[in-house]
């Protein structure tokens, strides 16, 4: 039997608000535990929430980048359920009445685009975060209350690969429209994954299994592909699929039983007492709308068009906004985009997965690589001395003019000079002259690499390979 898996995924991306979805407390990452409480967020009795109205509208933001329904009338309910990071034994949530209904992410793929579908998106608060130390586990509510919007796909992912392209499109997504920083390893974004197998000429679902909380595109990739092969491997034994909750524990690589069916929550939803409903008129929808900055999409079209690049390199630099903006500052100050583009791909990207950075953590200015890419089309410098110029900026964030002029790396364009070097080389390498002669004409390569040799890379080596051919013919 030939099998094909079902994947539908649920992400949280934490919004990028000041303060949390129902207090005025801090949602700043990374400050000491319990700083960031008040008798809200820590369920007091007698206290009462009030909505952040900016996260109603990074919700609306999100619907309307989504080709969602923005719903006119939604509510908040609560979910109740015990966890010892919960600290009101319930969560604030919405169920039965979203803000955001259907609409789609469209993801690349190497046979074309595939449009995935949304059942809806919805605004909640987080829980708390558990520390765990030996025999002893503490508490940080600093995270409780942190608003978040759970993000929910229709089943129409079917391989690990197509969840991992839709989990980086809604990354991208969040990161341009502002409304988070989709930082999976700080737990700005989460997700659950819902996966089952069956045949492929079947239309029937098969049992289905949740992953919970991955906190990387590999890992989510790496526990579906296990997930996967289970499940099939389990059918073709003759074994059932139990409906159930399973964790990806990272280290193994496998996932482990969490929780069956019978164990799972009754969450007993229900309209939260404390929050009226949320009316949206038309005329803030439609004041969201009208503020929605360029999103990726459009942004990669106009690149194709404005910059003359490919889909491919333009899909590329509009990934995250802010590499976007990079390069158009960059097009700005020099106009030679081809060179902009060959260069941000072979050197400047390089570095920064080699150094394990983003964009925003780059101290070099982007009129500071187009200074340098001016020297090199001027002729000031070559290709060749701009890769180690480029390397001391990166470490010291001097200019390039600095550098060159420090370091004497000017280009050598003087013709009389390099003829005088071009006749040395080929009077000290007889026999390669001799090959050139008998037609082996890639042997001019090795002595045009000696002139630079002579010359620490800075003869220009377009004057380099005219005086070495003609002094060869």
């Amino acid at each position: 039997m030939e099998f094909e898996s079902v994947i539908g995924l649920e992400v949280h991306a934490q919004l990028s608000t000041k303060t949390k979805i129902f207090c005025s407390c801090s949602t700043e990452f990374g400050d000491s535990p319990n700083t960031h409480t008040c008798p809200v967020c820590l369920g007091m009795p007698g206290v009462l929430p009030v909505l952040n109205k900016e996260v109603v509208e990074f919700a609306l933001r999100f619907g309307i980048a989504a080709h969602s329904k923005i719903s006119k009338f939604s509510r908040f309910a609560r979910k109740n359920y015990f966890y010892p990071d919960l600290p009101k034994g319930y969560q604030v949530s919405q169920y039965e009445l979203p803000i955001v209904e259907g609409g789609f992410i469209e993801i690349d793929l190497p046979e074309g685009k595939k449009k995935i579908g949304l059942v809806r998106a919805h605004m909640e608060e987080d829980a708390g975060k558990l520390i765990h130390q030996r025999d002893v586990s503490f508490v940080d509510f600093n995270r409780a209350g942190v608003p978040l919007l759970e993000i929910v796909s229709e089943p129409d992912l079917r391989t690990p690969e197509e969840a991992g392209e839709y989990l980086r499109k809604i990354r991208t997504l969040v990161r341009y429209l502002k409304i988070s920083n989709g930082n999976m390893e700080e737990g700005s974004m989460r997700c659950d994954a819902n996966v089952s197998v069956r045949e492929k000429a079947e239309e029937k679902l098969g049992t289905k299994v949740e992953i919970k909380n991955i906190n990387s595109f590999k890992h989510v990739e790496k526990a579906l592909v296990y997930e996967i092969r289970r499940q099939i491997a389990l059918v073709q034994n003759g074994g059932q699929i139990v409906q159930e909750t399973r964790l990806w524990d990272e280290k193994e690589n496998i996932t482990r039983s969490m929780r069956s069916k019978e164990e799972a929550y009754e969450y007993r939803y229900f309209p939260e007492p404390d929050l009226v409903p949320l009316l949206i008129d038309e005329k803030w929808a439609e004041r969201v709308k009208t503020d929605m900055p360029e999103l990726a999409d459009e942004k990669e079209k106009r690149f194709v068009k404005d910059y003359k690049l490919s889909p491919e390199k333009a899909s590329i630099f509009t990934e995250s906004n802010e590499l976007a903006d990079y390069f158009e500052n960059i097009c700005k100050a020099f106009h030679g985009y081809k060179q902009i583009a060959n260069w941000m791909l072979s050197e400047f990207l390089a570095y920064l997965n080699k150094e394990g950075k983003e964009i925003g953590d780059v101290d070099m200015k982007p009129r500071q690589v187009a200074e340098l890419l001016k020297l090199v089309d001027e002729g000031t410098i070559s290709g060749k001395i701009a890769k180690s110029v480029f390397a001391e900026m990166w470490e010291t964030n001097k200019s390039a003019g600095d550098i060159v002029q420090k370091k004497g790396l000017v280009q050598i364009k003087d013709e009389n000079k390099i003829t005088e070097i071009v006749c040395r080389v080929v009077e000290e390498n007889p026999d390669v002259v001799d090959k050139y002669k008998k037609g082996k004409k890639n042997v001019m390569g090795f002595l045009a690499g000696q002139v630079m040799k002579y010359t620490k890379g800075k003869a220009n080596p377009q004057l380099v390979n005219k005086i070495l051919l003609e002094k060869l013919r």
